[in-house]
This record gives C-alpha cells, structure tokens and sequence, in this order.
C-alpha cells in the first residue's frame, strides 16, 4: 500500500471493502460548497481504476458508502481515513485537509481499483506551507491546461503553494514593447488558473522579479535608461547575460514608481495575502549608473532602501512581502529592519547543502521558506538523486531553524530544455519530505513514484531515467557556453579548455549505453498503463538528445587536436532531427516562449558542422 506523502500514523487491517454498485459517495450536512469537486475526482479515480460509476449524494450514509466529512474539531490540515468492511469514512479539520484524505483514498484506488483494503489513517504535515515553484520565464511558458495539470499533480500529493516566475512573461497592459514578440500569459489566464488551483486547496501566490532579472524590460528603448548597466538596449541575446546581468538603476527616480505599476497591476489577479518580489542576484548594483551613490551609501543600503520601499508598498495594499535571500544573508544584520510580515526565501540547490545561510538568517530573527530544488536546469532528464539529497537536507534545516514553509523550485536556466514531466519527481520529493520525516530511502521512494505518477507496475522507471545524467559528457551549459564565447570572441585557450577535459574520452561508452537504454526503455513501457506512456516520447527524445551532443562535442574534441573526423553531415542532420522532436514536445504542452532561441543554438552547430566538413 502506497500512500504519498507518507501519513504520520497508518494501520492496516487483513480485511478488505468491495466497492458495490449501489456505493455512493456521501456529503455530510458538514461539507461547505467546495466539497463537491473532491467528491467528483473520487467519482473519477474510481470510474477510471475500478470500473464503477459511483453516485454522489448529501446527508446520512449507508452501509457500503464513502462519507465525506468536515469536524473543526480537528485541526484545519489534520485528516483521518478509515476503510472498514463496511465502508470508508474521511474526515478533515478543514475543507482543504478533507481534500487531502480523498487524495489518499484516490492513492489507494489507483492502485486497488474496488477491492480495498483495511486501514486507518491519522495524519496531518509537518511543515503547513508546502510549496512548488515553477519558472516560466526563462524558456517555457506553459499552456492554461498544462499548468491545470501541474496544480492537480500537486492536489494529489497534498501540496498547497505554488508560484511562477515571471520576468516579463506576463501580459502588462501597457507594456507592448516587451510583448509584442512573445507567447505571454494573459490575465484572463491567471485568473483562471487561480481559480482552479484555489477550488484544489492550493494557494497560487504571485511572484515577479522587480529589482534583478530583468534583461527583456530593461533592453528595451523606452525603459533601457533605467537599467543600472549603460547601453543594453539593441544587445543581442545572450542566455548567460540575461541571468548575470539587468537590474534595475536604484539612483533612478522613475524606477521604483514603474516598479510598482507593475506590481500593482499584477497583484489584483490573486487572491493571496503573499507577494515575492524576488529581488535576487542584483549583480550589477552600484557597479554602473548607482555607482556614485553606492560609494557614498554602501551596496548593502542600496539594496535595503529599495526593497523596504516595497514592503511598505505592499504591506499598505495589504499584501505579505517574500523576497529571495541570498543577498540579505551577507547583510544578516539588516534583517533588523524587514518588517514583521516578510518572509525571507532561503535558497540553496546542492545534493551537499550546508544550513549556513538558514542559520544565519534564523539567529538574525528573519521569518524563513527554506528553498531546494527539483535540479533540472541545463539537464535533459532531472538529476533525481541530487535532488533527493537536496531536499531531505533542506526540509531538515526547515525543522531544525523553525521555517514556515517549503518552497521548492525548478528553474529554466538557458531555455528549460528538461522536459516538464521530469520536474515531478523532483517535486514529489518535495511534497515528501515537507509532509513529515516518515520518508522511504531514495531507490524505494523512487519505485512507489514509479507506480503510483506513472503506472509502472515494475518501479523501475525513475532508477533507470536517473542514469541518464550520468551519461552526459557535452552538457547543455557547455553548449551554450562556447556557442556564446565564441561569438563573443573570448579567449581560445577558455574554449580549448572544455575539450580538454578527461571524460570527453567517455563519448564513445557512454553513447553506446544510451542506444542500450533506449531499448530498455520500450521493455519497462510494456510495464507501464497506456495512459501514462506519454513519457516515454518524452525520454526517448531526450536519450537522444544526450547522445548527439554528446557526439558534437566529441567532434570538436577531434577538432581540436587534430584527430579524425567523422561525418559533419550526417551529425549536423541528426542535430536538426532531435530538435524538430523536442519542438513538437515544446508545443504540446506550452506556448513559442524561448523555443526559437534554444533552436537557434541547435542551427548555429549544425552550420558550423557543416562548414567545418566543407
């Protein structure tokens, strides 16, 4: 018996509860309004995995029923859930928390189908905000009913946050300059969006970056002179300088009433009480039109008066203010300052996470999300085991130093070229280990993943995409690396320097494994239920994608030294071929976004394959 999270106390029994025709799913007279959709995705998750179509009624129940119940007796996110001979029974403290003993029921039908087993449930989180944080800026924007999908994934595993990270991928009204070539979500979008997260118990909080990471904004003419950097406007693309650089001038008097146009303007989509105005990675603060001001006045008070500008702005409008940490965690003493309401995001990605940063934000008295990450950026697949670690580490300092929540991310960097189904893993981890610290070990919590998200009854899926990274010798960071240096005419003896390395040896090896591991691939989809064979595509094109990189940077290799050549021709065609894959899975799932530009790095090696073969 699976169930995900892992509840805090489950008994089970050796008798089993046979779903009958006549069963119905009952309201109690305590159920608000919104009951009704819970009770509908159980109607559903039976349909679908045991064959019955069950009614849905309201008052008393029978012998043979599935009650559904509200008792703010309990506390609003305690549940239980009793399977009896004669029937289930749920039961929350809240709406939301009987939302979650459905989840559990849905869980065990998934995987029982009519026939149920015994058990008793007792069960509430550890951590009460647990959150999932998505980029669709720096990539992909996803479409209105992939993110739908995205908030029921979360339901099922009884998350309850979830925020994405948008630059400019946002339709502001009165910014057409920053649009008008682009796929942005539109507010009719989100307001739906927030309707369907918050009829699931999931609070879809805004988050928009106004200090830094704002390349697409501030390259523009009309908004160019208030980037801290001169001259940025009409500078070609680059996926590394829009990370490193663009923040915004703060000596700028225009600057911070812009800003919270902006933040105004988005904030009335939302109902949440929160706001994350980001604020992160300021690299170039003070290092160009603020210079002066920043000698006369230091960076650290810089960065304090503009980001205490708007936490007043946002506390007036009666909004929680949440912000990035990594800057305000070398100013510790500034914390001081941070208005009672804000909520510092502390971030840190590594499988080898120290609490250092937690720490010092915690004994500076700052209110604290702790942040890890599902570890998919610049990867093909996610690197799952990294992620684990990460989290597990991260959700202990959560406990240890008293965080408030969980916010876990998954960023896009150069173009978010992993596909989205691989974030859910990552993600799942998250729920996990935020719920409580009953958590199977990583090879076991991956094979009930397997089952449960993906319908494979071997478990073996996840163990086997988890070897993938290890089989990626020309990473995408290098990709796009020396695509960008060479373009920018950087040092030579840099870009010799990736070739050089010991493991480009491995090309050979490591692609043979990968035309193995697609074989073994179709094997365990033989394992797996019809409707989830979806990412398979999604793998296959992946594998693929991993061993012609992998085969471009061996070539280069050879360049370099003088080797051999094999077939430019032949690889650049192969290029074009993966990329056409990847688009087709790009434009099922979410809008044109970053694909022509991630494109353009897969035409700018086929041409150079083919030059260098001419």
């Amino acid at each position: 018996m699976i169930v995900l999270p892992v509840p805090q106390k489950m008994e089970e029994g050796n008798a089993q509860w046979m779903l009958q025709g006549d069963s119905m799913i009952v309201l109690d007279a305590s159920c608000p309004q919104g009951a009704f959709l819970y009770a509908r995705l159980l109607q559903d998750e039976i349909r679908t995995w045991a064959g019955l179509t069950t009614g849905i009624g309201r008052g008393a129940s029978r012998k043979g029923d599935i009650l559904l119940k509200v008792d703010d007796a309990l506390g609003d996110q305690h549940y239980t859930l009793e399977i009896t001979e004669d029937g289930a029974y749920l039961c929350g403290g809240s709406l939301d928390a009987m939302g979650w003993a459905v989840q559990t029921l849905r869980q065990l039908v998934r995987q029982s189908g009519g026939l149920l087993q015994q058990v008793v449930i007792d069960d509430e989180p550890d951590i009460k905000n647990r959150g999932f944080f998505f980029d669709i800026t720096r990539g992909r924007i996803l479409s209105l009913e992939s993110l739908k999908h995205l908030a029921d994934t979360m339901a099922f595993y009884k998350m309850n946050q979830l925020q994405l990270y948008v630059e400019h991928t946002y339709l502001f009204r009165d910014l057409t300059e920053v649009w008008r070539d682009d796929t942005p979500l539109t507010a009719e979008e989100i307001l739906e969006l927030e309707q369907y997260c918050s009829d699931r118990g999931i609070e879809l909080v805004p988050s928009l970056a106004s200090f830094g990471h704002l390349c697409k904004l501030l390259q523009t003419k009309t908004f160019e002179p208030m980037c801290e950097l001169p001259e940025s406007a009409g500078n070609a693309f680059s996926f590394r300088d829009r990370m490193e650089h663009h923040t915004v001038n703060v000596s700028n008097p225009d600057v911070l009433p812009m800003i919270k146009g902006l933040i105004e303007e988005y904030m009335h989509l939302f109902r949440s009480d929160k706001f994350n105005i980001c604020a992160d990675e300021t690299f170039d603060l003070g290092k160009g039109r603020s210079k002066a001001l920043a000698e006369e006045k230091g960076v650290g008070s810089l960065y304090m008066d503009y980001i205490m500008e708007l936490f007043g702005f946002l506390i007036e409008k009666g909004k929680k203010p949440m912000f990035w940490g990594d800057i305000i965690a070398h100013y510790p003493e500034k914390c001081a300052l941070l208005p009672k309401e804000t909520v510092c995001l502390t971030w840190g990605y590594s499988a080898t996470q120290s609490d250092r940063e937690a720490k010092i934000l915690h004994d500076a008295g700052a209110a604290q999300y702790l942040c890890p990450g599902a570890c998919g950026w610049n990867t093909w697949v996610n690197a799952f085991q990294d992620s684990y670690e990460n989290i597990r580490r991260m959700c202990s300092y959560a406990r240890q130093y008293g965080a408030a929540g969980i916010l876990n991310t998954e960023w896009g960097d150069y173009g978010h070229i992993n596909q989205p189904v691989f974030s859910i893993p990552g993600m799942i981890y998250g729920a996990v280990w935020s719920w409580g610290k009953n958590v199977p070990d990583y090879q076991e919590l991956n094979r009930q993943i397997s089952v449960l998200e993906f319908g494979d009854s071997s478990g073996r899926l996840l163990d086997f995409l988890g070897g993938v990274n290890g089989l990626t010798v020309f990473s995408w960071n290098h990709v796009v690396t020396i695509k960008e240096w060479t373009e920018k005419n950087v040092d030579r003896d840099k870009l010799r320097e990736v070739f050089e390395r010991e493991d480009m040896a491995k090309v050979p090896d490591c692609n043979r494994r990968i035309l193995e591991m697609k074989r073994e691939l179709y094997m365990i989809g033989r394992s797996m239920d019809s409707r989830n064979r979806g990412v398979l595509e999604c793998a296959q094109t992946s594998l693929e994608a991993v061993r012609v990189w992998n085969e471009v940077g061996l070539r280069l290799r050879c360049l370099q030294k003088g080797e051999k050549l094999a077939d430019g021709m032949e690889l650049a065609s192969n290029l074009e071929k993966c990329l056409r894959s990847f688009q087709t899975l790009w434009r099922r799932i979410g809008k044109e976004g970053d694909l022509a530009r991630v494109s353009e790095v897969f035409y700018w090696y086929a041409d150079v394959l083919r030059e260098m073969q001419a």
